[in-house]
């Protein structure tokens, strides 16, 4: 699966992209395996309420299921201006 990040949830990992196997059934079992990574994807995970999810290409929720999901995408709230 293909996890993409974008704005300041790819500074502080450091990757705008990577490919990982999982065996998470939902972006939130996801999101507990890549902080167990590593400190920066914990920071960046920390507080999920400052975060959006997407998978491939539909905004969802933390709890939505994986299965057949073939990109995920990170992301803070957009805003407009």
């Amino acid at each position: 699966m293909d996890i993409l990040y974008f704005a300041w949830v790819r500074e502080r990992i450091g990757l705008p992209k990577e490919r990982v196997e999982t065996s998470a059934a939902t972006v939130r079992e996801l999101v507990a395996e890549l902080s167990a990574r590593e400190d920066r994807y914990a920071v960046a995970f920390s507080d999920l309420s400052a975060l959006r999810v997407a998978l491939d290409q539909d905004l969802s929720d933390f709890d939505a299921p994986l299965d057949g999901v073939r990109e995920v995408a990170f992301f803070p709230p957009m805003t407009g201006g």
